[in-house]
């Protein structure tokens, strides 16, 4: 059974007459509201639906693979919309099919097809119209002041805005409660996340500050599905996302940030990208202790044990590479051997930013029923100790800054900078790191603005930030 599906839909665009898309649904009913969810989504938006494959923009074929004769019809049906249309997007079952060698068979017949997914893949599907066919005019959204279309509205500084790729966390670290708040990982669909991010660099912003729950696990729920983004198809994954946030954001000179990296394996693949500048070198990985034991009782996924050699590895690949962390001091059972063990790692890692918190109890945490709660004063003191340690390695590491030529974004620029300003090198995420306090530039011709980029050469430091000449 097939028929091109054409839903009364009367969504106009501010620019005319809105996209038109042919439908063609093949098989059962279990693939027939397959369908109505895609269409119902592509009404919702704003597209429109062609009884005919040539008065539509492109064509949308749900197959069915489940005996030789429907295989058979789905493939002519898919030839014929390539014949008569020429831009077809395919899904459903036959597009999970395999052929000889274990290639797509709706590939290998139809290598032209412009993207191909399995079934109950709505989002998939709709990822590969976006790249195809653009959106329509959507009132709700473009007209909005101060939005950046798609990506909404942001609450920062328009020059730059976090990205969320996931929600909630697969992990129970027994000092947190974030799983029962969000739930599960749940990671973004690619495309939209993609979508977004382009969204955000084609509004001005200037730094992309990736955020998740766990950045390295990006993916893991949907088992890494291949999602689609302008015409190709990009797994869910952290590499691939990251790759192409790096390609998005290069024609617009913007700097892409990573928070909340796991020290998986895995990262080790990401840091070739940082050292050929295709994100900036800085890695916000929350460690949170050093010692097994204390890891062991806090459920961290990572052991510990390796995370100097991690570090090392990372360092010998990216040698410009900067690390922030998170630690927590006086964890429930923390000896004095464990916390010395905290503070020879924070020695020999030469984490360039640290932050440090004394444990505190949070309602419903785990940790709270760990024995060997310690003194809050005690916590507080170890905090306080630990926090000496860290400042002392940070402002080590910031005076070998001294004398260096760096790029920074400037946040603000009094008077065009002429009395100088404030801003931050790529080691500098908002908020959470030192500045870079600008001195008035050298020539009288030099003029500094919020939001763009500036050469500076450093000439001191104060306290935790930097201090630099614009040149």
């Amino acid at each position: 059974m097939s028929e091109v599906i054409s839903p009364a839909i009367s969504h106009a665009t501010a620019a005319g007459v809105a996209p038109r898309i042919g439908f063609v649904s093949l098989g059962c009913p279990k693939a027939l509201t397959d369908s109505e969810l895609i269409l119902t989504q592509l009404s919702a938006e704003g597209y429109q639906t062609s009884k005919t494959f040539d008065g539509a923009d492109l064509v949308i074929v749900n197959t069915c693979g489940f005996i030789d004769d429907a295989v058979q019809e789905s493939l002519n049906t898919i030839g014929e919309a390539l014949s008569e249309n020429g831009k077809v997007i395919v899904t459903g079952c036959l597009g999970a099919k395999t052929g000889e060698g274990g290639a797509n068979l709706v590939r290998q017949m139809h290598p032209s097809v412009l993207a191909v997914t399995g079934p109950h893949a709505t989002q998939e599907v709709m990822d590969a119209v976006h790249a195809n066919l653009p959106k329509p005019h959507d009132p709700f959204i473009d007209l909005v002041p101060n939005a950046f279309g798609v990506a909404g509205i942001k609450l920062t500084p328009r020059h730059y805005a976090y990205l969320k790729i996931s929600e909630g966390c697969n992990h129970r670290c027994t000092f947190c409660i974030i799983p029962s708040m969000r739930g599960d990982l749940v990671s973004r669909p690619v495309g939209d996340v993609l979508k977004e991010a382009q969204a955000l660099f084609e509004g001005g912003v200037k730094e992309l500050l990736v955020i998740s729950q766990d950045t390295s696990a990006y993916g893991v729920d949907v088992k890494y599905r291949t999602g689609f983004w302008d015409g190709k198809p990009v797994k869910t994954r952290m590499l691939e996302l990251v790759q192409t946030l790096g390609e998005i954001a290069e024609p617009y000179g913007a700097w892409v940030r990573l928070h909340y990296v796991y020290p998986y394996p895995s990262v080790d693949e990401v840091i070739p990208l940082m050292a050929t500048g295709a994100v900036l070198p800085y890695l916000d990985v929350p460690f949170q202790h050093s010692h097994p034991d204390v890891l062991r009782r806090m459920k961290r996924p990572a052991s510990g044990e390796r995370n100097l050699e991690r570090l090392q590895r990372w360092r010998d690949l990216c040698p410009e590479l900067v690390v922030r962390s998170t630690f927590i001091a006086g964890f429930p059972g923390e000896t004095e051997t464990e916390f010395q063990h905290l503070l020879d790692f924070m020695q020999e890692a030469r984490i360039d930013r640290a932050g440090c918190f004394a444990y505190s109890p949070v309602e419903g945490a785990v940790a709270n029923d760990i024995s060997g709660m310690l003194p809050p004063e005690l916590r507080e003191e170890r905090r306080a100790r630990f926090m000496a340690v860290a400042e002392e390695v940070s402002i080590n590491k910031l005076h070998e800054r001294i004398g260096a030529t760096m790029q920074i974004l400037v946040d603000s620029a009094p008077a065009m900078g002429r009395k100088g300003g404030v801003g931050r090198s790529y080691a500098d995420a908002p908020e959470i790191d030192g500045v870079v306090r600008l001195l008035p530039p050298e020539k009288i011709s030099k003029t500094l603005k919020t939001g763009e980029f500036t050469r500076a050469r450093v000439v001191g430091t104060q306290g935790h930030d930097l201090v630099a000449v614009p040149v």
